[in-house]
């Protein structure tokens, strides 16, 4: 599809309330949000003590707390774990999850000054700058994103692919960190001390990140190339040796295409080999658009994005 579009897709919305609702979140993600200011839109990823990914989430600030907003990985998983370590003198108030929708816009620049539009300064598939909106059970689309076209299902899983945004289980699970799947801009390295501070500045610091996410595509169609391209197949190279594996598959008129975490010794491979022997599949990999290459030397910088 050319033009402006949207496309819509499930997200849960946990309200944390009181004046430490910013500090305790602050500790509990990969972003700076114990000093953002009201009106804030953050973007921040929910890790495990050892770096592994849990969660994506967008953080609105306001004057008496904080909309955490689970915009991929599992609510009720992440509500819970919150609710584990939230201690009595905490002055927070943790509400229950509460199923919203994520409306993402695509080439719809235009909106970016509507007041219902949030912004956060990172790309959830559809580019940096582009505004997204968030909708309650009872809220109804604005007229101007009404009057947009909605992606189709296979639509959008074609821009997620391509945009390299991750999803769960495929990318987003317990072997798989920030870094690799080209969030560095969801990382905040310079503030204090949170759960999985000590392994992503490991990482950071001395350039550790052994995987990282590529899109894929593959010139044959149909049920049975699907099926030998499903997540879970393993890359090798032309020469036999170990270099990934799939992650995420969408069959369409054009071929197959996905996503792979391929590992850091065959990146430089413009193609890769799915499955084994003879039924091999070659794929073609590019860097997805909206990766952001992870954090070199004292993790103070990090190298340029996707295109």
């Amino acid at each position: 599809m050319t033009g402006p579009s949207r496309w819509s897709s499930p997200a849960s919305l946990i309200r944390l309330e009181g004046p430490d609702a910013r500090r305790f979140l602050h500790g509990q993600s990969s972003q700076s949000i114990e000093l953002a200011p009201p009106g804030s839109c953050l973007a921040t990823c929910l890790i495990s003590p050892t770096g592994r990914m849990r969660a994506l989430a967008l953080v609105q600030v306001d004057g008496s707390g904080v909309d955490l907003v689970v915009i991929a990985g599992d609510g009720a998983a992440v509500h819970q774990s919150l609710d584990r370590v939230l201690f009595p003198a905490d002055q927070v108030q943790l509400g229950p999850v509460e199923a919203i929708t994520l409306v993402r816009m695509l080439g719809a620049t235009e909106a970016a000054g509507e007041a219902s539009t949030l912004r956060p300064p990172v790309d959830l598939g559809g580019g940096r700058d582009q505004p997204v909106l968030l909708l309650r059970q009872s809220d109804s689309l604005p007229s101007w994103a009404e009057a947009l076209p909605e992606l189709s299902g296979e639509q959008a899983e074609r821009q997620r692919l391509r945009a390299g945004f991750p999803a769960a289980p495929g990318e987003l699970n317990d072997s798989t960190n920030p870094f690799e799947l080209g969030l560095a801009d969801w990382v905040s390295l310079s503030k204090g001390c949170y759960v999985g501070q000590e392994t992503l500045a490991k990482l950071a610091t001395y350039d550790g990140v052994k995987q990282q996410l590529r899109h894929w595509r593959a010139g044959r169609t149909g049920p049975a190339a699907a099926d030998a391209l499903s997540p879970g197949t393993p890359l090798t190279t032309a020469a036999g040796e170990r270099a990934g594996v799939i992650t995420s598959t969408l069959a369409g008129p054009d071929g197959v295409e996905g996503l792979a975490l391929v590992r850091r010794q065959t990146l430089a491979e413009a193609q890769l080999l799915a499955g084994d022997g003879a039924a091999a599949v070659p794929l073609e990999l590019r860097v997805p658009s909206g990766f952001v290459a992870p954090p070199v030397g004292d993790g103070g910088s990090s190298g340029p994005r996707g295109g």
